[in-house]
């Protein structure tokens, strides 16, 4: 599966700072040190209704990341799945009367023109869970052979006992983690689990349902969470730098990978920080696919929204808040972007190496982008009350506001 095109970076004078950012699994900020190459998983979507604004603040936040650690002058090994195979893509296929081939392949088509469009950088490897499949098989009998699963009506389900670190991700007791897994995909309620929250690794082919060669597993398709663990191996290795994805994501998902790849490696932990994204309302309710309460970026581009305007409404909000989306907040970001754009629009301003710094701090604290935005604000008023004599500053402002935050002025 191939990803989107990437946009271009443009370099600044100087070198950024090393992030420090909020780990999950700790509950503090930690310093990231990468070696020369950063490594980063972020779980990507089930293509089935994309690309919504919460879809888009997550992805947002992920992208920071990899700008923060460029301006570092490393290079990033950025790896995304595309769950192309689940429940709830073969659901929506069934009741809209589609292909659900044809279905994934729509949804994910647009998702790219969305990231393009966002100027989101793009990853390394973009990976569906469907041309995963041979890779996680072997993982599979291996969990097996390690004696990490059991068969109930031949599914096949990986037994959290298993992994002495398993809740460690998200530190949920029992009853939290039976009310999500249900909430989440999983099957709290089947007579027969070891544990309630065990998911499940292997599902058995279902009549009507999509299939494939499993080997010694039978056919079948895969689980969610092995899906991600195996391409994260595949292309990144165990410790990478930070797996990523929205709060929604912790448990199940981030917890169940992690155990997953910590058993069949012997290593700990998987990843040396979890980090996450906040959730988007609308109409005070969290933005999701079942809820149908959903704000599309693909619609809001088709009304003539400049992406960039979309860009810096997320921006707006610190990445771990859980926010509200409104016609306010867009119009406060047109505005905004309107300004920017009249200040980097002059001939000369105001000295902005200082700016570019501020913006360097802001985004290396936890990425803190709407101090970010904050500081480029103070700039552009500066320019439009006094104007300045630094013939150079508009374009240093312009191309460190694109190469930080993805705002193409």
């Amino acid at each position: 599966m191939h990803a989107w095109p990437a946009s271009e970076v443009p370099a600044l004078p100087g070198q950024g700072r090393d992030l420090r950012i909020h780990d999950t699994a700790t509950g503090d900020l930690v310093t990231l040190d990468p070696g020369p190459v950063a490594r980063i998983y972020v779980c990507g979507i089930t293509p089935y209704d994309a690309t919504h604004i919460g879809h888009a603040a997550t992805y947002n936040a992920f992208d920071l990341v990899q700008r923060v650690w460029l301006d570092t002058k490393r290079q990033v090994h950025y790896v995304q799945n595309v769950t192309d195979v689940d429940d709830p893509l073969l659901e929506r296929a069934e009741r809209d009367g589609l292909d659900w081939t044809a279905l994934a392949e729509r949804e994910t088509a647009l998702f790219r023109e969305d990231m393009t469009a966002l100027r989101m950088l793009p990853p390394r490897q973009y990976i569906g869970a469907v041309e995963a499949i041979p890779g996680i098989v072997p993982l599979v009998e291996r969990l097996r052979e390690l004696g990490a699963t059991y068969e109930l009506d031949g599914d096949i389900y990986f037994s959290v006992e298993a992994d002495p670190h398993f809740g460690e991700v998200s530190h949920l007791d029992a009853a939290a983690m039976r009310l999500l897994s249900a909430e989440r995909g999983g099957d709290p309620e089947r007579p027969g689990k070891k544990d309630p929250v065990d998911p499940m690794l292997w599902m058995a082919a279902r009549e009507g349902e999509p299939s494939w060669d499993g080997g010694s597993l039978g056919r079948g398709r895969p689980g969610w969470h092995i899906e991600c663990v195996a391409i994260a191996l595949d292309h990144l290795g165990m410790g990478f730098d930070v797996q990523g994805g929205g709060s929604d994501l912790v448990f199940p998902h981030h917890e169940m990978g992690a155990s997953h790849a910590q058993v069949l490696t012997g290593e700990f932990p998987m990843a040396k920080a979890y980090v996450h994204a906040g959730m988007v309302a609308l109409h005070g309710e969290k933005m999701s696919k079942s809820k149908g309460n959903l704000v599309f970026v693909s619609t809001l581009r088709r009304d003539g929204v400049d992406p960039a305007a979309i860009r810096l409404a997320l921006l707006a909000h610190h990445y771990r808040a859980d926010w509200e989306w409104t016609d306010q907040v867009l119009q406060d970001a047109v505005t905004r972007l309107d300004h920017w754009r009249a200040a980097v629009s002059r001939p000369d301003g105001p000295p902005a190496d200082a700016l570019v710094e501020e913006i360097r701090e802001a985004l290396a604290g936890d990425l803190n982008a709407p101090a970010a935005l904050a500081a480029v604000d103070r700039w552009a008023v500066l320019q439009e009350e006094s104007g300045g004599t630094d013939i150079g500053a508009p374009g240093v402002v312009s191309r460190a506001v694109d190469a930080l935050l993805g705002v193409a002025l």
